[in-house]
């Protein structure tokens, strides 16, 4: 436990360097008062001026803001987590937490500074952050203890405001443990929530957040994404840097590129179909985060090996429509086609798409010298001229063009084996 808290203290203060963070302030009529923020911009906000990007509400934005700050960076890097706008309130400045967060003991719904700060984040620091920078729709809030207990409010809504919860060891209002549930399996939008708790949680709290668990464990809709976790040899405070990391990869599963584990469990099992899971995944993720991207070269390469292991040779052709939508100017799309007709007979033509790749811009470990290679090495099996044999007849090589400078990517291709959890050096950001 200690060696896991000490590297995510590293990778907090080193990652936190890599953003753009700044203070700004709100003038709140709500609250009559001024209110302090801290945003963290992403890296390329500034390069990629098209981009709209999710947004991450932290309440106790003074002590969780460079923790999840420091995650998502971690994660960017290594492609497993998109970039973020964070935006961190403060609360501890002037000891507002507890007033911000007030509840009646009754009902359990925020009252008197508590509803004034409710509705200070859902109708002026929302909107002053969507009029100022480039927000996509999808929305985050996560809080601790007593900030925690509060967020969960935005769930009483008959449409909430935040598309996904990371409740850090919950400080639950009256009777929430048993309304939260009812709520969850209520709401019709998706919705992302997570909460979680340890070992060394405050007794009392974590009875409650328990009990919440054995109810909504139980809901079965395809519109909650819900996940609780109990972590073994954790403080009450401890518990936050093991949270962080699993809330952000539990809300941003499908952002990530297809594992070992999904290709497995959830691509090579399917009967047919395989490039239609990766379009639909690329879909999803556009969607859900408005981020469109395009697709990865490596998951290029988890579909064709399930193409391969399962021998459904025509749907190539989809991956290569697929390919030459993504990456127009590479030798992908015609190295595909090759590997159709190759699979399934038809050499002469298998030759011609390898000699068309070869024509094309190289990308990853496609070459033009493997184009070649695979060429020659069909031809060989190709009837001579004038000699009996199939009527198949071997292809004319086309004329071979200087190939002009490629701004693709070149992440690496292997032709026939699943992905591995590793991320290859050639997929790190190169922001």
């Amino acid at each position: 436990m200690k060696k896991t808290i000490l590297l995510l203290f590293f990778i907090c203060t080193n990652a936190v360097f890599s953003q753009k963070k700044v203070t700004d302030t709100i003038s709140s009529k709500r609250l009559n008062e001024d209110r302090e923020i801290t945003i963290g911009l992403p890296p390329s906000y500034d390069r990629h001026q098209n981009q709209k990007y999710p947004v991450l509400v932290l309440l106790d934005g003074d002590f969780l803001f460079d923790a999840f700050q420091g995650a998502l960076s971690y994660g960017n890097y290594w492609d497993d987590l998109p970039e973020v706008i964070i935006v961190g309130i403060s609360q501890n400045k002037n000891n507002e937490r507890e007033a911000d967060c007030a509840v009646d003991t009754e009902n359990g719904l925020p009252t008197e500074k508590g509803e004034a700060f409710f509705e200070f984040i859902g109708l002026e620091l929302l909107p002053y952050i969507e009029k100022k920078y480039r927000a996509a729709p999808f929305k985050m809030i996560g809080g601790l203890d007593t900030t925690a207990g509060f967020l969960n409010c935005y769930l009483y809504k008959d449409i909430p405001t935040f598309d996904a919860y990371i409740s850090m060891s919950p400080e639950l209002p009256t009777g929430m443990e048993e309304q939260l549930p009812e709520r969850l399996a209520a709401i019709q939008k998706p919705i992302f929530y997570y909460h979680s708790s340890a070992d060394g949680d405050v007794k009392k709290m974590r009875n409650r957040i328990i009990a919440l668990d054995e109810v909504a464990k139980k809901i079965n809709k395809p519109t909650l994404n819900y996940r609780f976790d109990d972590f073994k040899g954790a403080s009450h405070y401890s518990l936050v840097l093991n949270s962080i990391p699993s809330a952000l990869y539990q809300i941003f599963s499908v952002y990530q590129p297809i594992s070992t584990t999904e290709f497995n469990e959830k691509i090579a099992v399917l009967p047919s179909g395989y490039v239609d899971y990766l379009a639909q995944k690329y879909d999803v993720i556009e969607k859900s985060f408005a981020l469109k991207l395009p697709i990865r070269l490596n998951d290029f390469k988890a579909i064709e090996a399930a193409i391969l292991k399962n021998k459904a040779y025509p749907e190539f052709e989809k991956l290569a429509q697929l390919a030459r939508k993504n990456y127009p100017k590479s030798m992908l799309a015609d190295y595909q086609m090759g590997q159709m007709y190759e699979k399934t007979g038809e050499m002469a033509k298998a030759v011609k798409s390898y000699m068309t790749a070869f024509q094309r811009e190289e990308i990853g470990d496609l070459t033009k010298d493997m184009m070649i290679e695979r060429a020659d090495e069909l031809k060989k099996s190709l009837p001579k001229k004038g000699k009996p044999g199939k009527k198949e007849t071997a292809a004319e090589e086309p004329v071979v063009e200087e190939t002009p400078t490629t701004d693709t990517p070149t992440e690496a291709v292997p032709t026939d084996t699943p992905p591995t959890d590793a991320p290859a050096t050639e997929e790190k950001k190169k922001e």
